[in-house]
């Protein structure tokens, strides 16, 4: 119990930590962030439900008016902006990294890990992102879409390094991975 709240906290504190990586923010107001990255590494690293855990700990932070989103944003206006689909979405996106990684019947657990992080650190993250974008920027689903497209490149690479560091995790410190733990 203590040893899961204290991987919770410190995958929280992993999430904000990457959230100073400086930003690049595109035309629809969505920064370009490492944090993406952590909510791949929660869900693959620590499991479904302890990697969606560690994400509502930092969006409780973020309503609490903490700036550890990209750029030093925090506070109830970010839950009003064209980021609050991706934002709520990394909670579905790092269970969904976790369950995906939990399910593959492999022993290459990096590249389960980088196929759950496709799967739920980008496809479950784009369509929570899109929807609300559609709703904040009120645009239809395929705009909403195509103002996300130039986010993929960087988002891949994030799913690679995800599973490499995954790797690396269960090579060193096996104990350490909660998703693959029985």
């Amino acid at each position: 119990m203590e040893r899961n709240f204290t991987l919770v906290i410190l995958f929280a504190a992993l999430i904000c930590a990457l959230g100073f990586v400086p930003p690049v923010t595109l035309v629809s107001g969505v920064p370009i962030s490492a944090q993406s990255l952590g909510v791949m590494l929660a869900g693959a690293v620590l499991g479904a439900s302890r990697g969606a855990l560690a994400v509502v700990v930092v969006i409780g932070l973020v309503a609490l008016g903490l700036p550890v989103l990209a750029g030093g944003r925090g506070g109830l206006g970010v839950f009003a902006g064209p980021t609050v689909g991706f934002l709520l979405g990394w909670i579905p996106a790092a269970w969904v990294t976790g369950a995906v990684v939990s399910r593959l019947n492999t022993r290459y657990v990096g590249i389960a890990a980088g196929i759950a992080s496709v799967i739920g650190g980008i496809g479950v993250l784009y369509l929570c992102g899109t929807i609300g974008m559609m709703i904040v920027l009120k645009k239809t689903f395929a705009e909403a879409l195509l103002l996300s497209l130039p986010f993929i490149p960087g988002d891949l690479i994030k799913a690679v390094v995800a599973g490499w560091i995954t790797t690396m995790i269960a090579r060193y410190r096996p104990g350490a991975l909660l998703s693959r733990a029985g």
